[in-house]
């Protein structure tokens, strides 16, 4: 078992990554459903939590079949970042994570995110005061470094050990490279194997398929994989993933009716969350993901996303049941 805290995750867990309109609470339920050990937030600006903005503070919205989930906030003022975990602390969540590994030019141009691993000192002095300020675990995701010239996570590993945190994810690309090229996860191994680091090293980066996360685990020894982008529309990718590493055999892909199944779950968990008109339009922006691939699917994705009654919906996805094969082509 993996131990974060009080948190008990399994051999080689499998983690969702936090994604910005897109693991909301809905989305991160239906992953869990689906074989999503630990679930994250998506990334909360400090500086909103501490204004008390409507979008910051609505993030922080758990639904108790979620857990165990972190919340994880990002912010380039040490005040504000601590500030911001007593008021995600006082949400109830099962950690704190800390983001010090966003790219976009709005977060780490301000000093916040990947910038932070340009000046390690003032990232572990924000560090150690966020693990004083919070009763919870606090865990940190991160990159290699800012370029390939200053690739410094094997420092920055040590030295937030040292002062507390209690899981480090490292994606294998530095800021530079924003998401292009492939990740390189030599780095995470070399972490996981340094004998000095004793928390739970998560790797994060490219891993797509069931046969991806078995190599990374064999080649790199990492304690667990967090998986972002290969879950948008595919959120079975877990349980996948958990069935190769059991026995080397592939879960059945799911036909159409079973993507009818999940994207009514997630639309139901998403009606939940904010009511039905609410719910209606934060769910459009997910029927193209889940229908990926089928051909002539415009119709049914124009009726879906301008739709705002919950029950031409229901229709509309029994629709796309009868007229399409389980192989996804037009019956």
């Amino acid at each position: 078992m993996i131990k974060i805290g009080n948190i008990l995750l399994p051999d080689k867990a499998l983690l969702l990554a936090p994604m910005e309109d897109v693991s909301d609470p809905p989305f991160r339920s239906v992953c869990k459903l689906y074989g999503a050990d630990l679930m994250y937030t998506e990334f909360i600006s400090s500086e909103g939590l501490i204004r008390d903005a409507a979008k910051s503070v609505q993030k922080l919205d758990i639904f108790d079949e979620e857990r165990p989930i972190g919340i994880q906030i990002f912010g380039s003022d040490i005040d504000s970042m601590r500030e911001s975990a007593v008021i995600s602390t006082n949400a109830n969540p099962d950690l704190i994570d800390i983001n010090y590994g966003c790219p976009v030019k709005n977060v780490a141009c301000r000093g916040a995110g990947a910038a932070l691993l340009r000046d390690i000192p003032k990232m572990v002095q924000m560090t150690s005061e966020i693990v004083k300020a919070t009763h919870l675990p606090v865990t940190v995701k991160t990159r290699l470094g800012w370029d390939d010239s200053t690739k410094n996570v094997t420092e920055v590993a040590e030295r937030l050990q040292d002062i507390g945190i209690q899981a480090l994810t490292v994606h294998g690309r530095t800021r530079v490279q924003m998401y292009k090229g492939s990740a390189d996860w030599n780095l995470i191994r070399e972490i996981k194997n340094n004998p000095r680091i004793h928390i739970p090293i998560f790797g994060n980066g490219d891993v797509d398929s069931p046969e991806k996360a078995k190599q990374m685990f064999d080649e790199y020894g990492v304690d667990g994989i967090m998986i972002g982008r290969a879950s948008i529309g595919s959120p079975w990718i877990f349980n996948e993933i958990k069935q190769y590493l059991k026995d080397g055999t592939h879960l059945p892909k799911p036909g159409i009716k079973e993507r009818v199944e999940v994207c009514k779950k997630h639309l139901d968990y998403s009606i939940k969350w904010k009511k039905e008109v609410l719910g209606l339009l934060e769910m459009r922006r997910h029927y193209a993901n889940y229908f990926k691939g089928l051909n002539h699917f415009k119709d049914y994705r124009m009726r879906l996303v301008t739709s705002n009654s919950k029950e031409i919906i229901y229709d509309t996805l029994q629709e796309i049941i009868a007229n399409y094969s389980e192989e996804g082509a037009l019956a």
